[in-house]
């Protein structure tokens, strides 16, 4: 039976995970599940293996608050001997977080082949810790799986066509996470009643990225932007603890009251009744077009380039003014959202099904 070991190690890892999970099972296929540790905050983290039943971690490496350098170094070193306990047929990494890298290095000097979810996506900004992972990691990965055509062309533009890697789109695995939970998420889930949201307009917001909140310019006028928009709508963030850390160090006041961190049942929620979404996440992003919501994207540039071009999204950087014009337009907009940029649903079935094909 073919050994797949899984890394996973930030939020939106554990919801890929889970769709994986299942279709590795249907394959027949044996998972080994490692948590690097990397969101080790009980609702960032703990919850997700709860309440969306997947397997629990083999291995929990424990690894969190060290620098880039010091946990990517961490996360190399003991997943090594992970690895060598393990004798995998081959390791999965998602995305660009530094497990996947760290995920991803020590596959491939063991000569293990490396499979990654989410390849070819790029922001085109090297100062993003995440472009160098996702970048790096699709250079030394055997199965590059992208989740859009966009993604499969930066691969070619960039001549992975000439090296020794199998490129597929097989479609966003979030997709297929969003299509099946969103079918259970109000039974498991009654945050929308707690908060008193049923019948009242909100906006969904969420504040983490790097490049915001450890820039004190940029974080103070996404913050006044959504002072301001308190006014008229309610705001509804939850807010990542080192972003509430960095608030408070700097004093910056929130006009409204931000809730903790939720999990993804929560989140799935929060989006089907909100009106719009302001966000710097990634997954945010697409999970916000799952729900036919349009998001305000506070970043400078974007892996989801096809929802702008679309025009669900749109691109309002950490200005103030864009933010407040593009959030008052969105909100009182229609769109059709036909349009099918993810694949079907099935992302992760053909992940596991290529992988049984191809793997000896």
């Amino acid at each position: 039976m073919l050994k797949i070991l899984t890394i996973v190690g930030a939020r939106p890892q554990f919801v890929k995970a889970a769709a994986l999970s299942r279709a590795l099972k249907k394959f027949e296929m044996e998972e080994v599940l490692v948590h690097t540790g990397q969101h080790f905050d009980e609702n960032m983290a703990e919850i997700f293996f709860r309440e969306m039943e997947i397997p629990r971690p083999k291995y929990n490496l424990g690894i969190n608050s060290l620098s880039h350098g010091a946990m990517t170094g961490r996360m190399l070193e003991e997943t090594e001997k992970v690895l060598l306990t393990e004798k995998p047929s081959a390791v999965v990494v998602f995305g660009d977080t530094n497990s996947t890298i760290a995920g991803a290095l020590a596959a491939s000097k063991l000569h293990i082949p490396v499979a990654h979810v989410e390849a070819g996506l790029r922001s085109f900004n090297m100062h993003m810790p995440e472009e160098i992972n996702r970048i790096l990691t699709d250079r030394i990965s055997d199965f590059l799986f992208c989740p859009t055509e966009t993604a499969v062309k930066n691969l070619h533009r960039e001549g992975f066509g000439n090296f020794k890697c199998k490129i597929e789109n097989v479609g966003d695995v979030m997709y297929d996470v969003a299509q099946f939970y969103s079918r259970i998420s109000a039974e498991k889930s009654s945050l929308i009643k707690e908060l008193g949201l049923k019948n009242k307009p909100f906006v969904l917001a969420t504040l983490h990225r790097q490049e915001n909140t450890d820039d004190l310019g940029r974080l103070s006028a996404i913050i006044e932007a959504l002072n301001e928009l308190s006014r008229d709508f309610q705001i509804v963030l939850p807010l990542h603890p080192r972003t509430r850390n960095i608030l408070e160090r700097e004093k910056i006041r929130l006009d409204f009251q931000p809730i903790s961190p939720v999990g993804y049942f929560d989140m799935i929620e929060l989006l089907k009744y909100c009106s719009f979404v302001i966000s710097d996440s990634g997954g945010v992003q697409k999970e916000a077009f799952f729900f036919e919501k349009h998001c305000l994207v506070t970043r400078d540039e974007t892996e989801w380039t096809e929802l702008v071009d679309l025009n669900y999204n749109f691109m309002v950087g950490a200005s103030k003014e864009r933010i407040l014009q593009q959030a008052y337009e969105v909100s009182t907009s229609n769109s059709s959202y036909r349009e099918k940029p993810y694949g079907e649903g099935d992302a992760a079935e053909k992940i596991a099904s290529y992988l049984k094909k191809n793997l000896v």
